[in-house]
């Protein structure tokens, strides 16, 4: 991350905007990490920009670098905040997707979101403490150094540095290997989707890795339907859920991977995404919060693309 000084005793306010966008998207694929949502993630953003507008920065050399340990450090006060009025599970959370059609060029925006950041490290990056996830990302992620990731957690370069030891080990031990390539991931995805519309249960066995895991967030609305269902045939007999997905469904990417959208009376239902290591699906991300259903970034003529 390279910049330059603002210039100024407090910057030119307009070379100061235009700087802060050209950063923008990368102060969102930080926020992103850390946050798991979109929304907040937006909020962190924009919080930076507050605090660049009200500070003399002429003296900054990298203010590229400035803003990413702004928005770590707003991040994290967001994620202790969360941690003390959170009210559902851990376990039954699933992180905001990011969405997109599978014909698409994938927009820079989602890109710079999504790159090597899968629901499932998204899931696992939602166990750590703020403190860790910040070390994790910041570093692992991003390249900032332990001696600034330190000044924003308030401990000393060894401690941040076992932070970061720490989270990495829990993501390592919990990420699924890679998976195929993404025409591969599809047809495996296409595959449990037929055997699940047609009962196939040997069919369903084939695609499932024996230790496949699914996680479904009804949120508020829908917390009855909030679960973890753990293993093959424990995964097989929701038949409900991938009922909705016999009526009208929509292949999308969600974060990379393949997904599909339940569509009913041109509004989303249900969004499954699939995680996939080897020639297997590993888990499941299944999304039926009504209200951020609602917020998916996709238009009306999207949505009419959903096949019966």
């Amino acid at each position: 991350m390279n910049g330059r000084g603002a210039g100024g005793p407090n910057g030119d306010k307009e070379l100061l905007a235009r700087r802060f966008e050209a950063d923008r998207g990368h102060l969102r694929a930080v926020a992103y990490r850390m946050l798991g949502s979109l929304s907040e993630a937006e909020d962190a953003v924009q919080e930076a920009w507050f605090k660049l507008s009200r500070t003399d920065v002429s003296a900054v050399e990298n203010l590229s670098g400035w803003l990413t340990t702004v928005v770590g450090r707003v991040c994290l006060d967001m994620l202790r905040s969360r941690g003390s009025r959170r009210e559902d599970p851990l376990e039954y959370y699933v992180p905001d997707p990011v969405v997109r059609l599978p014909d698409t060029t994938d927009p820079e925006q989602a890109a710079e979101l999504t790159e090597s950041v899968g629901l499932a490290l998204l899931v696992v990056l939602e166990t750590l403490s703020p403190a860790e996830r910040l070390a994790f990302v910041l570093h692992d992620m991003f390249a900032v150094s332990f001696d600034e990731i330190a000044r924003i957690v308030d401990r000393t370069p060894a401690a941040t540095r076992q932070l970061a030891s720490r989270a990495r080990r829990r993501v390592q031990d919990s990420t699924p290997a890679a998976g195929p390539d993404a025409r591969r991931q599809r047809e495996i995805a296409e595959a449990f989707l037929a055997a699940a519309n047609g009962g196939d249960f040997e069919g369903l066995l084939a695609v499932l890795d024996p230790d496949v895991v699914l996680r479904a967030d009804g949120g508020r609305v829908l917390a009855a339907a909030s679960k973890v269902v753990r293993g093959a045939e424990a995964v097989i007999s929701q038949a409900l859920m991938y009922a909705k997905f016999r009526q009208a469904s929509l292949p999308v990417v969600v974060n990379g991977a393949p997904a599909y959208l339940a569509v009913a009376d041109g509004r989303p239902s249900v969004l499954m995404a699939f995680t996939i290591a080897g020639d297997r699906i590993v888990g499941l991300q299944v999304l039926a919060d009504p209200e951020r259903l609602a917020a998916l970034d996709l238009s009306e003529e999207d949505l009419a693309r959903a096949a019966f």
